[in-house]
């Protein structure tokens, strides 16, 4: 039964009804982690095994003696390597963390989701220090996509081995990180869904960090409604139900400049499909220029706020242990010694100007869509030069990345034909939008999944 079951309220249903037990998920999971034909061994740096069905076999217990548990008690997920775990040398994806001191405490994210009952099986790989949209790791492996894997595909990242956990249902929901797009990017590689949700709504302590400015915490998983209970659980709001939303009543809006260059024509195809069918289904969509998002290049010509603050985290680091760093990240780690106090001071001037622009031109519309990425996933043997790795990974952060300077919140959702590769359509919105956000996806996702 576990195979056919991915969404986190089906799961719930079955162990309610003793259908299923948390020790047949967790087993299902971490065999399926384990098979020698499988991603496992390049989508986990580390699995707990013992702690996993101990876990699972508490929730069994309490279920079979009548006891008041979580809905979503007994359910297997994955976390990121760069979270606080207790008794976990939190690596960030890199071997130069390696003999750090175990974690004390889970971070707050992870100890909200281990108090709702959701079982950890294990941490996830990632991009190193999370700096790069692509999921490339040269010391634990690069997860393969599970879309065309016979030829071999980047996952999306930096949160890569997440999207694979959930794709291969080596877990029902990951908790991954977003700075630039890395729950969205992957989730739209890989055909589910991601959401990154206004940061300052998920605690950021314990997360190894990247950007202060830019990081956010959020889920990953199959569905929107999936998405939105592991968001409600991480920002302490448990009890938390959506609103509803219907597609007759949305007032949708499209740029027309910025996000829609350089897709390529399976992205295009997908895109001008969901636009179409959430059109015809009753939802206003109107163009909107909002040649805001033409300033960005300029706005961030000295590489922005990541480079910046990653730099000042990294440098007595990287000045010890800089060869052990994987050499591109090293090198994009290294462009924030092109800013002085003066470039830093106003690149916050004219992140406030700008939201406070875009916010205005978007505040009469219950979402805004666009191609999470507009390129589907590249072969692994794009990347064989810096020069095709620089290009590409600014492609495909280019659009997700407008969310996280905006201070908003967004989510992604599969568009593609059944059968095709992989397609996410954004929808995002203004700061602390963000369970109306979610309603809105869901009722976009169950549109274009009946018109399928």
């Amino acid at each position: 039964m576990q195979s056919s079951l991915r969404n986190l309220g089906q799961l719930a249903a079955a162990l309610a009804s003793a259908k299923v037990t948390s020790r047949e998920l967790v087993e299902g999971c971490l065999a399926r982690i384990a098979a020698a034909d499988g991603e496992g061994a390049r989508t986990f740096l580390k699995v707990a095994h013992k702690q996993a069905l101990a876990a699972a076999d508490f929730h069994d217990a309490m279920r079979a003696q009548g006891a008041t548990i979580g809905r979503y008690a007994g359910i297997p997920v994955s976390i990121k390597d760069l979270f606080d775990v207790v008794g976990d040398v939190t690596t960030a994806g890199s071997v130069v963390l390696r003999d750090s001191a175990p974690a004390a405490q889970d971070a707050p994210a992870v100890a909200r989701l281990r108090a709702a009952g959701f079982v950890i099986v294990g941490r996830t790989n990632m991009t190193e220090f999370a700096f790069s949209g692509l999921g490339l790791n040269p010391h634990y492996g690069t997860p393969r996509n599970a879309w065309d894997r016979a030829t071999g595909r980047i996952p999306g990242g930096s949160s890569s081995g997440a999207a694979v956990s959930i794709t291969d249902a080596m877990a029902f929901g990951a908790l991954g990180t977003d700075t630039g797009g890395s729950c969205r990017i992957p989730a739209a590689m890989c055909g589910i869904v991601g959401f990154k949700p206004t940061a300052r709504r998920v605690p950021l302590t314990g997360a190894y960090p990247l950007s202060s400015s830019l990081d956010s915490i959020g889920p990953l998983a199959n569905t929107v409604a999936c998405c939105a209970a592991l968001d409600a659980i991480l920002a302490g709001e448990p009890g938390s139900t959506l609103p509803v939303a219907t597609m007759a009543n949305l007032r949708l809006a499209v740029p027309t400049s910025y996000v829609l260059d350089a897709m390529d024509a399976d992205v295009s195809a997908a895109f001008q499909w969901a636009l179409s069918t959430l059109g015809k289904a009753g939802a206003s969509i109107t163009e909107i220029p909002l040649q805001e998002l033409d300033e960005l290049p300029d706005i961030n010509r000295k590489g922005g706020f990541a480079p910046a603050e990653a730099y000042a985290h990294h440098r007595e680091q990287m000045a010890a242990a800089g060869a052990q760093y994987d050499q591109r990240v090293y090198t994009r780690i290294l462009r924030g010694r092109e800013q002085d106090a003066a470039d830093y001071i106003e690149l916050r001037r004219r992140r406030l100007d700008f939201i406070e622009r875009v916010t205005a031109a978007i505040g009469s519309y219950d979402a805004v869509l666009m191609p999470t990425v507009p390129i589907v996933a590249p072969t692994l043997d794009a990347f064989a030069t810096d020069e095709s790795y620089l290009r590409l990974n600014g492609l495909v952060l280019r659009n997700s990345s407008v969310v996280n300077f905006l201070d908003g919140c967004a989510i992604s959702i599969p568009c593609q034909e059944p059968g095709s590769a992989p397609v996410g359509l954004t929808l995002f919105a203004s700061t602390n939008a963000d369970r109306k956000l979610l309603a809105v996806a869901a009722a976009a996702e169950d549109c274009l999944q009946r018109n399928r």
